[in-house]
């Protein structure tokens, strides 16, 4: 790439960033139903024909909002190939792995939580979002799957004894209370609403999960 098209790119990219961190502010403060993509180009100070050039209407803003939202930047990395997982995933025991998995999807709910509630509002509202909505979901209970799996298999796993006859009916189990826990809804009853800090709720979630899943700390 030549310096005039990598510095019309970074440009564009800078633009993208700041139309999306304005659509998080007015999505959040007003909801989306009453925020146009006018007063969303007008606080990003861009004309709103960008707007439209760069995400074609508000619904692909939000999913875009979103992603971003869960990955804290907009480069194009799953979840599972973020460093928060990975590096969790990559711990000796699954007392070790619980803990490191609760930080990293706690930091997660710190930044998308709100806007994860500003798309399950929406989505009562427009049938497309919906089904934006259960995708998210679903992709949320993936991760968990892939944890509780991972978990499974380290020491200190202290799986139920009727779990030998159907381990991937465990793993599912494991991954509920990872998704319902760890669940942005929580999160923000706890934290926005109860006045928690976020170091306590994940204190607090990763207590509660290590009880319920019964893991040992084994070295």
């Amino acid at each position: 790439m030549s310096p005039v098209n990598a510095k019309q790119a970074e440009k564009a990219r800078q633009t993208r960033r700041r139309v999306i961190a304005a659509a998080q502010e007015l999505f959040v403060e007003r909801g989306y139903g009453v925020t146009t993509l006018q007063e969303v180009a007008d606080r990003a100070g861009v004309s709103v024909q960008t707007i439209y050039f760069t995400f074609r209407n508000k619904r692909t803003l939000l999913k875009e909002l979103g992603d971003v939202a869960v990955a804290g930047d907009d480069e194009p990395v799953p979840t599972m190939e973020r460093e928060w997982f990975t590096a969790a995933m990559a711990a000796p025991t699954a007392d070790a792995q619980l803990r490191a998995h609760v930080d990293g999807a706690v930091a997660v709910c710190a930044r998308s939580s709100a806007v994860f509630e500003v798309l399950r509002t929406a989505a009562a509202q427009e049938p497309e979002l919906d089904e934006l909505w259960r995708q998210g979901n679903v992709k949320r209970h993936t991760v968990q799957l892939a944890a509780a799996k991972a978990m499974l298999a380290k020491p200190g796993a202290r799986p139920r004894p009727e779990a030998d006859s159907d381990a991937d009916a465990e793993a599912n189990r494991i991954a509920d209370l990872l998704y319902a826990i760890l669940s942005p809804e929580l999160y923000l009853v706890l934290v926005r609403d109860r006045g928690w800090t976020p170091d306590q709720f994940a204190d607090w979630a990763y207590d509660t999960l290590h009880a319920q899943l019964a893991f040992t700390t084994a070295d």
